[in-house]
């Protein structure tokens, strides 16, 4: 067979880099292709190929993708074209058994990676990294038309990695990484323009085949569906194998999703939520229990406000994402939302939740104004470190 009918694979600079509980690939938009420069076919498919989907094995051997939610992720980033802004950050999350890219939604986990690689990859002024302190990054998220602030830790002008601060969820501790997710309501643009797009904090959902029950609809960081864990039948314990080696809790967890997005005004038609896996997010939510994480940490009941169970692209996620951190610290913060219920009700400012890998913290300033709920900012902490640096290759 002749050689020259199969050229070389074109080598693309990338970092492949952990943000929070989460990896992905990462690209400065002006190392790739040309028609990879600007949304559409030629960049979906060229970002499949580099993570290795679609995958029927669901592997992603030939790929960089991990095969999870969490590690099938891609991000390209640039220098702003917004005004006060120092690098525009956009998101694809990957599908894994299927040829498409979801870019309706942000990953707040890898929000503190694209911070730290806008600071080492020339993204950022350099006027603005100090030699020894804290760099603070104005990134535009181009997916959702928001500006997140994050907090780098810096050592001899370079980005500092290596700390104490420890995330459930990660092996090792790094340095820590604030991040100040502002305004994270959604826009009229996508879902209703409205912090809660059906006007109510709680709503009934009904789920023909499946029943009916309260949730709480809300788009603030990422559009998220909350339901109370014992409607469903769990107790807000659950890990992951308990749900996803269940392929019928799966489809009924996608089902009531669904009709989620629908009456969140995300999809017109059911059939839409098959190729918007990213977004909304939903999640169950119960008042504190003890229990037993995934790597044999003891959370105590006493130490947590509430229980959070999540699931992205069909699957329980292994800890939380970012951007539902922020759904969950939004929605806590505000009275009568069934995870503020779950929480104890009244006024919040902060909650520390159990998730399947352990706690997290994270904390909204909400208010009401004109009988509409508000949010000016939310506030976590993530940490970030380069895996592998270099050039990706890539078959065409």
């Amino acid at each position: 067979m002749s050689a020259t009918k199969y050229p070389a694979q074109i080598s693309i600079p990338a970092c492949y880099m952990r943000g929070g509980t989460s990896k992905g690939v990462f690209f400065r938009l002006e190392d790739l292709p040309a028609p990879a420069q600007i949304p559409g076919p030629a960049r979906d498919a060229l970002l499949l190929r580099v993570i290795g989907s679609p995958d029927p094995y669901g592997k992603h051997i030939d790929g960089m993708g991990g095969a999870t939610s969490s590690t099938s992720k891609t991000v390209i980033l640039s220098k702003s074209t917004q005004a006060n802004h120092d690098v525009d950050y956009l998101f694809g999350q990957v599908a894994i058994d299927a040829p498409f890219i979801d870019w309706s939604g942000n990953c707040g986990n890898l929000t503190a990676a694209a911070a730290a690689f806008a600071i080492s990859h020339g993204l950022m002024d350099a006027a603005r990294i100090p030699q020894n302190g804290v760099c603070t990054v104005r990134i535009w998220q181009a997916n959702i038309g928001k500006t997140i602030i994050a907090h780098v830790p810096i050592s001899q002008g370079q980005v500092q990695e290596i700390g104490d601060f420890e995330l459930d969820g990660v092996t090792f501790p790094a340095a820590e990484i604030q991040l100040e997710f502002i305004d994270p309501a959604a826009e009229e643009a996508d879902g209703g323009g409205s912090m809660f797009p059906t006007g109510n904090l709680v709503d009934r959902l009904t789920v023909p085949g499946i029943g009916s029950f309260d949730a709480t609809l809300i788009n603030a960081g990422i559009p998220t569906v909350f339901i109370r864990a014992e409607d469903l039948g769990y107790q807000g314990t659950e890990l992951q194998d308990d749900i996803n080696n269940d392929s019928a809790a799966l489809a009924k967890f996608e089902t009531i999703r669904a009709y989620g997005a629908l009456k969140m005004g995300l999809i017109t038609q059911l059939e839409e939520a098959a190729s918007r896996q990213h977004t909304p997010k939903i999640a169950l939510v119960a008042k504190p229990k003890r229990y037993i994480a995934s790597g044999g940490k003891t959370v105590a009941a006493e130490d947590i406000d509430l229980l959070v169970r999540a699931l992205s692209m069909g699957k329980l996620h292994h800890a939380m994402m970012g951007t539902a951190a922020v759904a969950i610290g939004t929605a806590a913060a505000i009275p009568g939302t069934l995870v503020n219920l779950a929480a104890g009700g009244g006024q919040k400012t902060a909650v520390r939740f159990g998730h399947p890998s352990g706690t997290l913290r994270v904390g909204a300033q909400a208010s009401q104004v004109n009988g509409e709920w508000t949010v000016v900012k939310a506030l976590m902490s993530r940490s970030a470190r380069v895996l592998m640096e270099g050039v990706v290759k890539v078959p065409v």
